[in-house]
């Protein structure tokens, strides 16, 4: 595996432990990759440095502790301009790679992408985020001197490419319409039955509860965006067929160029009728990713669906008694899960339900939750047939 450095700012917006907690994310987000982090730097600033994002100090710092230890790939948790990534690239010389989050996630997404839809959808946010870094890619055709006969090729050479990664954009996109077309006409088809959709933040275990529920062998590991290719599977809960789907993980800062290219795969979340909001309550941040996935939720369009929230991982939640001469504040981890069951089971408007995914823990709870769900809709959709019931 490759050895990384990870780098992060502590800003106006951003705070030391959100600075180590969006780390903590960036460095599952580069084991996922199949990158090894082994050393985090932060710097405070007021704003990142117009020029190489951190100052001149850190910087060198990070320069010198990855000549030392010989690290050839340095991350950045926000995203970088071109003229950024050239300057640092200066800086720690041509065999340093300089990657940003948003070139991260595209990387973990072409190597995830399995069906010809995701890989459509990957290439053309590469592509997208590609096109207005050219130049810094054809620094080493610039003109060196002036004078006669002494033009580099360069700036015609970045035109060029620019044309042609513009004609593959459009051409991507083409091929994208005609997939949605075919994906529409499936979904068409499938209007009759009652459709439900997980959505989540990444490793969330949407897949797992998805494989329980559905008796089947969609892949799910514990790695960031495991799954990127929608999936439909019929499930039959007592009398009651319906179609369940898996999405796409959402994440904090998830690169727009591949919000606009998986618009497409999320139309099964605006046409669905019962989006099951999956949660990790084992992560001490579930609030927060609770908030970005609503957040998405909404940005797509999607306000009117009734929700079912299911509190998963109860297994790996974890406790800690806080003693009575601790003065600080309440975290997380103080409270048990029995105070945070009441807690969120009182103050949330949808219904709720704890479980684990993994070892089927309130499974049967789940189902008649679900069933309940459906069979209303059905009654709704299927007014004289009632009787069913």
């Amino acid at each position: 595996m490759e050895k990384a450095v990870l780098i992060g700012l502590i800003t106006p917006d951003v705070t030391k432990e959100q600075a180590y907690e969006y780390l903590d994310e960036l460095s599952f987000l580069a084991d996922t990759a199949g990158a090894k982090p082994v050393r985090n730097f932060t710097q405070k600033l007021p704003h990142p440095d117009n020029k190489t994002f951190l100052g001149k100090g850190k910087i060198e710092e990070v320069r010198l502790y990855a000549e030392e230890n010989e690290i050839k790939l340095i991350i950045f948790d926000d995203d970088l301009s071109p003229s950024q990534i050239r300057n640092i690239e200066k800086i720690f010389g041509e065999d340093t790679k300089i990657l940003d989050r948003s070139n991260l996630i595209l990387d973990i997404f072409a190597s995830r992408a399995q069906t010809a839809q995701a890989r459509t959808q990957v290439e053309l946010a590469q592509y997208q985020y590609l096109l207005p870094r050219l130049t810094r890619m054809w620094t080493h055709l610039e003109r060196q001197k002036g004078g006669i006969g002494m033009r580099g090729p360069g700036e015609t050479q970045i035109e060029t490419d620019r044309r042609i990664i513009k004609d593959k954009i459009a051409l991507l996109k083409k091929k994208l319409e005609k997939i949605d077309k075919q994906s529409f006409t499936r979904r068409k088809g499938r209007q009759d039955m009652i459709r439900v959709a997980l959505v989540g933040y990444t490793n969330t275990g949407k897949s797992t509860l998805m494989n329980t529920l559905a008796k089947s062998d969609i892949f799910a590991e514990n790695k960031l965006f495991a799954t990127l290719d929608t999936t439909v599977r019929k499930v039959v809960i007592g009398n009651l067929p319906f179609l369940l789907t898996d999405t796409v993980g959402f994440i904090r800062k998830l690169p727009h160029q591949l919000v606009e290219s998986f618009k497409s795969t999320l139309d099964e979340v605006r046409e669905s009728d019962l989006l099951v909001h999956v949660v990790d309550i084992s992560n001490p941040k579930f609030e927060e990713q609770i908030e970005i996935v609503n957040k998405t939720i909404i940005e797509l369009g999607v306000t009117d669906k009734p929700i079912l929230i299911v509190f998963n991982k109860i297994d790996a939640y974890t406790f800690t008694q806080k003693e009575e001469d601790d003065l600080g504040p309440i975290l997380p981890e103080n409270i048990s899960l029995e105070e945070l069951q009441k807690t969120w089971m009182a103050k949330l408007d949808e219904e709720s339900i704890f479980i684990s995914a993994l070892n089927k823990t309130h499974f049967n709870d789940l189902k008649d939750l679900l069933y309940d769900k459906i069979k209303q809709l059905h009654e709704v959709r299927y007014p004289y047939n009632n009787f069913l019931y």
